[in-house]
């Protein structure tokens, strides 16, 4: 279900969603600035214990429906890494957070309740915000390649399981969160006799649910496979379909006619990723696809779910379509969009466009997903089938059955 005027109800959800964000931040105090710039003196850590219980509440709420198979964590989007521009970013607000004693967030909690320092840092946002908006153009190079690194999340970074790294998150914020009140005791004289008891069974209640994601573990892919539906308009309808009726019923299955011409639609970006051995592949491919061997298709999932071009297909080849069908499950079980197989894969690509080609001939073979065709070089692309015009009269006769959906879309997050 998607947010549009469709559904006018999610956005009274979003509405109502700001609206407990705004009453909690006042709650908390987060409208005095005072209050916001003591925890640099580590007189008043409210917001450090505020900030990391939402973010590891949100954690561990987020991978337990992942865990019990209610969400797929690919649906949810991620945004990019780049390193070296996140950390100068990152000094910059914080100095601002010191000097200024909101973040942009806070400053609107702020300004809301009438105060004037967060009127004034919150329209220096905006004026900062179009001052970066005009001379972006001198660095935007340098801020979107400097330590790039794609969708990238902790589990990828230390090679270790989505649960163990949601219990070692949890265990570090419990330890900062001791650790915050010890400097409130010895710097701001707290007295922490009197702090609610109520706050120690939220964090048992955290490290439990922490241990029973990591215990629960994440669904392996073909469970993720199992529980996939997909929805087609069929005869005006929309009908819901599993990933292995799609397959049975070859709704993925596109013809070399309709690969072609979603290649030469300017409206559409075709990607035809080429599953086959390199060997293979060097043999002869399709003009401009990638050669990522079956064995390595979950390496690209992380780039196919950052590319969130609305009018991208992704296409999987192979001899036949044995090793596509096994990279479509893949890609489709991890939830990357509009994924395609191309019918017949490359031999049936060969005998639509270059069946009477000179330096390609037909084998008698009976061997499954294997090359049918000799070849007398290994050109690759470079024969003329690899890249057939799309203006030539070819006798095609075909059903279309690329239907573009988004699953999902950028969105922010954060503080800021």
């Amino acid at each position: 279900m998607s947010v549009s005027a469709e559904n006018p109800w999610t956005y009274l959800v979003f509405g109502l969603i700001g609206f407990a964000f705004g009453f909690t931040l006042e709650m908390s105090g987060f409208g005095d600035s005072r209050k916001l710039a003591a925890q640099f003196y580590f007189t008043e850590m409210t917001v450090l214990k505020v900030m990391f219980t939402a973010i590891v509440t949100a954690m561990v709420l987020l991978f337990g429906a992942v865990s019990l198979g209610l969400l797929n964590f690919n649906l949810v989007w991620v945004n990019e890494t780049y390193l070296a521009s996140g950390i100068l970013g990152g000094l910059i607000m914080g100095v601002g957070f010191i000097v200024g004693g909101f973040c942009p967030t806070t400053s609107l909690a702020s300004a809301s309740t009438g105060k004037i320092d967060g009127m004034f840092f919150m329209l220096g946002g905006f004026f900062g915000a179009l001052l970066f908006g005009e001379t972006e153009k001198y660095f935007d190079y340098w801020y979107t390649h400097a330590g790039y690194f794609g969708r990238l999340t902790l589990d990828q970074v230390f090679g270790l399981p989505v649960g163990v790294v949601v219990l070692l998150v949890v265990f570090m914020a419990l330890f900062m969160f001791w650790g915050a009140e010890q400097l409130e005791r010895i710097f701001g004289k707290k007295d922490l006799t009197k702090e609610p008891k109520l706050r120690l069974a939220g964090a048992g209640l955290l490290a439990v649910a922490a241990i029973s994601v990591a215990l629960i573990g994440t669904p392996s892919t073909n469970a993720k496979y199992d529980r996939l539906t997909f929805e087609r308009e069929v005869d005006g309808q929309k009908v819901q379909y599993t990933a292995d009726e799609m397959l049975a019923e070859r709704k993925v299955q596109i013809h070399p006619g309709e690969l072609l011409a979603t290649m030469a639609d300017d409206r559409l970006i075709a990607s035809v990723i080429d599953v086959r051995s390199e060997a293979d592949y060097n043999l002869f491919h399709i003009a401009n696809s990638v050669n990522v061997p079956l064995t390595e298709i979950k390496t690209v999932v992380p780039s196919l779910l950052a590319d969130q071009a609305a009018n991208k297909v992704y296409v999987v080849v192979s001899n036949d379509e044995v090793a596509a069908t096994e990279a479509w499950k893949i890609l489709v079980a991890e939830a990357a969009p509009n994924v395609y197989i191309l019918e017949g894969g490359v031999n049936n690509w060969i005998a639509v466009f270059g069946k009477s080609e000179e330096g390609i001939r037909l084998l008698t073979v009976s061997s499954a997903d294997v090359l049918r065709y000799a070849f007398n070089s290994a050109l690759g692309d470079r024969y003329e089938c690899a890249n057939p015009s799309p203006l030539a009269e070819w006798e095609l006769d075909f059903t279309p059955k690329i239907q573009l959906q988004l699953k999902r879309d950028k969105s922010g997050g954060g503080c800021g």
